[in-house]
């Protein structure tokens, strides 16, 4: 299974791209963890922030691959814990199908790409910056398929 992280933003300071490296490494191939990059657009004092979010929306609806299980990280979706995540991850292995993880950026995602999830996903009711959702998530998946696998890292 491939789950693929499709992330707003593509200029992250160095630490969070070897942090989420890090993780994303470990993970093997039968679950590997692929970052695909979304470029916000310009932002400015007289954009219309609503338009530029729908923008971005449809730009990540784009980067989708077919046949994938789609699943939004929002501050309203479902707060699972490490043990409830591993079996949320047993569970998208028996799919069959790889899973997309959808970042939004400062604003959040966009409505259509709320719509389009089969499921929300939140990791605290806290906000954090997107760039270390990032890191985040990647950490957290490998912490679950640790221990689906029996391996020590979940103490």
């Amino acid at each position: 299974m491939r789950i693929n992280m499709i992330a707003m933003g593509n200029k992250m300071p160095s630490w969070v791209s070897a942090a989420y490296q890090d993780y994303a490494k470990r993970l093997t191939d039968a679950c590997a963890l692929k970052l695909i990059e979304i470029a916000l657009k310009k932002r400015g004092k007289q954009q219309d922030l609503k338009q530029l979010r729908q923008q971005e929306g449809a730009a990540m609806l784009t980067a989708i691959p077919k046949n994938t299980h789609i699943i939004a990280l929002d501050t309203k979706g479902h707060c699972w814990d490490t043990i409830t995540l591993s079996q949320q991850l047993k569970t998208w292995f028996s799919l069959g199908q790889n899973i997309s993880l959808l970042i939004g950026g400062p604003e959040g995602l966009a409505p259509q790409c709320l719509e389009k999830a089969q499921q929300c996903w939140s990791l605290s009711p806290l906000t954090f910056p997107h760039p270390l959702v990032r890191v985040i998530v990647a950490e957290q998946l490998y912490r679950a398929y640790s221990l689906l696998r029996g391996h020590p890292y979940h103490k």
